[in-house]
């Protein structure tokens, strides 16, 4: 049971400790990123395949080496552990929710302007939990199962490679002029990582709320949604809930006319919490999951 043992260890570091707020390697990640474009970059398919390759397969190879250490199961749980950002996300989100209960608008705005890459400023009340409940769903697959899964197939490297990409498409993954050829790569192997994850984590949700619903909305409307991986998973997770997600939104400063995800009624406040709620219940479920799955193999 070391596998689950070292996913229930890293899930109560996150617990535990949060995010770290000093000295957090994605940020130092980020920062070699920033450096490595101003130098690297070029408007071609061809550069940001070695751009990636550059940033990607020494911290991975890095991580297999750990993973052959005495103590390598520590090290496993601690990367596990800052590929993890359930906590963080739990804490925004109800940041968002704090300052609605409260009436303060203008903070919320603020709030979920830091989850989410449309343009909150105009977001009325409806719009804002909107956004929320709809970063809390995606999130809940890239910053919490994506990272367990690749973790349970592949130890340390597999998070570590799975982590990375995920931040490099945050950072190139844009249709835009500038990383439309140079962030084709990044954003097609984070698409690529993400496809089993996603799927599962479509599942979880729908098993975890309105079942049918969910797996109706999953089936008709992930396909409409313009990711692969954001569709199932935005589209079950609003079945779940029960309510209606997508439609129109301010991507800096233009109009994006998104398909409507979900049934049902508009997020107010109340469903962020629910949207928590749905990502809490989806996680024991993996927990439960993978310690049957390596039971079962463990028996046999």
């Amino acid at each position: 049971m070391t596998t689950t043992l070292a996913v229930l260890a890293a899930l109560a570091l996150d617990a535990w400790l949060g995010e770290p707020h000093r000295l957090h390697p994605l940020v130092a990640f980020g920062r070699w990123v920033k450096w490595l474009e101003q130098r690297i970059y070029a408007d071609t398919f061809s550069r940001g395949v070695i751009a990636l390759c550059l940033l990607l397969v020494p911290f991975t190879v890095l991580a297999a080496l750990l993973h052959t250490l005495p103590v390598s199961l520590l090290f496993d749980i601690f990367l596990l552990y800052l590929a993890i950002g359930w906590t963080s996300l739990g804490e925004h989100a109800r940041m968002v929710r704090d300052k609605l209960l409260v009436g303060d608008l203008l903070s919320a705005r603020q709030r979920v302007g830091y989850m989410v890459s449309r343009d909150t400023a105009a977001l009325d009340e409806h719009g804002v939990a909107k956004a929320t409940v709809e970063s809390v769903l995606e999130n809940g697959n890239d910053a919490v199962f994506g990272a367990i899964f690749w973790f349970v197939v592949a130890g340390a490297p597999g998070v570590v490679l799975y982590r990375l990409a995920n931040t490099l498409d945050a950072m190139w993954g844009y249709r835009n002029a500038r990383y439309l050829r140079f962030g084709w790569a990044a954003a097609r192997f984070d698409d690529v990582l993400n496809f089993i994850p996603a799927r599962l984590t479509a599942l979880s949700y729908a098993l975890m709320g309105h079942t049918r619903l969910a797996l109706h909305c999953w089936r008709t409307q992930a396909p409409t949604w313009d990711s692969p991986n954001a569709g199932p998973v935005m589209a079950s997770g609003a079945g779940a809930l029960a309510v209606t997600l997508g439609g129109p939104a301010v991507y800096e400063g233009e109009w994006h006319e998104r398909p409507t995800l979900g049934t049902g009624r508009a997020p107010a406040v109340a469903e962020i919490d629910y949207a928590l709620g749905l990502v809490r219940r989806s996680v024991w479920l993996w927990v439960v999951a993978i310690g049957i799955i390596e039971g079962v193999v463990s028996y046999a």
